[in-house]
């Protein structure tokens, strides 16, 4: 065992003391014992948590890939904010290790920077923490120290992507899931080479299937070849635009529709959280309707931000109907349930 943890080095499990988060002590535990694997946990996007066994050594395949590409070393600062139970959390305990560099761990909070003082080369958050930390000028302040970050987990708003145009910090936004054991895709996201396209790292590439799915070539990994339900636009075959989740895609009329894609152009018509979704349409087949997290809005209200979707939406586009729901359901990952109650 050899892992920096906040200032000091550690080179055997019993010195690991009560000031370390338990969650990284049970992680170090598990990475140093005999076994070739070690347990982890899907997101929950789509339901409850799914216990996975993640071999170490495409753990390490996947750590060297970012190490590679972000220049992490011995003499580099990571912060850790993501909970070590699930992948993210893991993968930055296993590239700290690989890069003999020295971790900085906290507990997860929605405001990791609160006590962080120095400089940091490297963290990963999700956008909840990223939005949080901005709010606050002197959080915000420790951003702007922070030389790079990749932020996932779910999707950056686009109100969240402009206020990081005003920032020096590299911003990335991540593709990859569990199985994958942690990205295998990035996008920058404030640099002067920004795109809404996410690039491949290492010998990863992309096709798609009949679907229009991504499908995703691994060799760095056992298990080379992953087929997903995200729809995307291949720019090449180590480049994609994602367009949507192939569950959520609503055929209206014979239009297929992103209902992410919407969302993403009428964000900054609205301050409550929201969701476009289908609904059965005996014309149509199906059409796009409009979920608000809100009570019922007055008539005037209604209809101002109806024309505002008019104006930025194709006809098939804009929602049929707008609908009112005081609470969202949530999975375990705190992801809406797009369903009208």
């Amino acid at each position: 065992m050899n892992i920096r943890l906040n200032g000091k080095r550690y080179t055997d499990l019993n010195m690991l003391t009560g000031n370390i988060d338990p969650e990284v002590i049970a992680f170090l535990q598990e990475w140093y014992n005999e076994k070739e694997e070690v347990i982890g946990h899907t997101s929950g996007s789509t339901g409850k948590p799914k216990e996975i066994r993640l071999l170490k050594k495409d753990m390490i395949a996947s750590a060297r890939l970012t190490n590679e590409y972000f220049h992490i070393g011995p003499q580099s600062r990571l912060l850790l904010c993501l909970s070590p139970t699930y992948i993210a959390g893991k993968m930055m305990i296993v590239r700290t290790i690989l890069s003999e560099a020295d971790l900085i761990t906290i507990k997860p909070t929605s405001s990791p920077l609160q006590n962080i003082e120095g400089d940091i080369d490297f963290a990963a958050m999700v956008p909840m923490q990223v939005e949080t930390t901005l709010t606050n000028p002197e959080t915000r302040s420790r951003f702007a120290r922070i030389k790079q970050v990749i932020i996932g987990g779910a999707a950056v708003s686009p109100t969240l992507e402009q206020r990081l145009q005003e920032l020096p910090t590299r911003c990335y936004g991540t593709y990859g899931m569990t199985e994958t054991v942690s990205h295998i895709a990035l996008r920058e996201i404030n640099s002067e080479r920004k795109s809404p396209a996410y690039f491949a790292l290492g010998k990863v590439s992309f096709s798609t299937d009949e679907r229009g799915c991504l499908v995703i070539n691994t060799p760095h990994l056992q298990q080379q070849r992953f087929i997903t339900n995200d729809i995307v636009q291949l720019v090449d075959t180590t480049h994609f635009e994602w367009l949507g989740r192939h569950d959520n895609v609503i055929n209206s009329g014979g239009v297929k529709l992103f209902p992410e894609s919407i969302e993403a152009r009428i964000a900054s018509f609205l301050s409550q959280r929201f969701f476009i979704t289908a609904e059965d349409d005996s014309r149509l087949g199906q059409k796009a309707v409009l979920v608000i997290e809100s009570l019922p809005w007055d008539e005037a209200e209604y209809q101002q931000l109806l024309s505002r979707l008019k104006s930025c939406l194709s006809p098939y586009e804009v929602p049929k109907n707008i609908y009112f729901q005081e609470h969202f359901t949530e999975t375990y990952s705190g992801k809406i349930v797009r369903k009208i109650k």
